[in-house]
């Protein structure tokens, strides 16, 4: 049995503005885009995209419930998430100004740093139960019903992720300026710190 059109539909209604909407995650791909360029950018959009597979199979076996219904590790994960972000933010404005590269320029974050930013992210956590727990596309057959969301929403990761790091990238191309530049880096970090506070302060 096949999933309907329509509950399909709605699936992706609900998933590219929760899962394409500026987070902590969105923002530092965009970020490291701008900073440090497309073709620099992918081993941490990489990174991304195995951390954020990582959380939705979590969430899709329901490993990522058990996990957070344990004592302490809410905030452990927050802690975690605000660190790294930090020390993120720091090698985003402190990166050169678009445009301004050079050969003894620090290295860009890695795969292993997106890797990180996708697993403490406390907005994908979220997010991705309420896609999961919210949208029922094969009623008769859990396991089927569980499997297609999963290659669904996988397929929207893989494209609003890389978006933005596009978007970054081509954006950050149209600066001239070094002083332009610098206070662009400075502004993406700056956005990335505002995202984690939104993502982890309690409304």
């Amino acid at each position: 049995m096949f999933p309907t059109l329509d509950s399909v539909l709605a699936l992706l209604a609900m998933a590219f503005p929760l899962m394409g909407s500026p987070g902590p995650a969105i923002v530092a791909i965009t970020a490291n885009g701008a900073a440090f360029g497309i073709r620099a950018g992918l081993p941490f959009l990489f990174g991304i995209y195995a951390g954020v597979f990582t959380v939705l199979c979590l969430t899709a076996s329901g490993v990522t419930g058990l996990l957070l219904a344990l004592p302490g590790v809410g905030p452990v994960l927050v802690m975690a998430a605000v660190l790294y972000m930090l020390y993120l933010a720091y090698r985003i404005a402190t990166a050169p100004p678009p445009g301004m590269h050079g050969t003894e320029d620090p290295d860009p974050p890695g795969f292993g740093a997106g890797l990180v930013v996708a697993l403490t992210n406390v907005k994908a956590y979220t997010v991705f139960t309420a896609l999961y727990a919210g949208n029922i596309l094969i009623e008769t057959d859990p396991i089927r019903d569980t499997l297609t969301k999963l290659a669904i929403l996988t397929c929207v990761m893989l494209f609003v992720n890389g978006s933005w790091l596009v978007f970054g990238g081509i954006f950050a191309n149209l600066i001239r300026s070094p002083k332009v530049g610098r206070a662009f880096n400075i502004t993406m970090a700056v956005l990335l710190l505002v995202s984690v506070a939104l993502a982890v302060i309690p409304r």
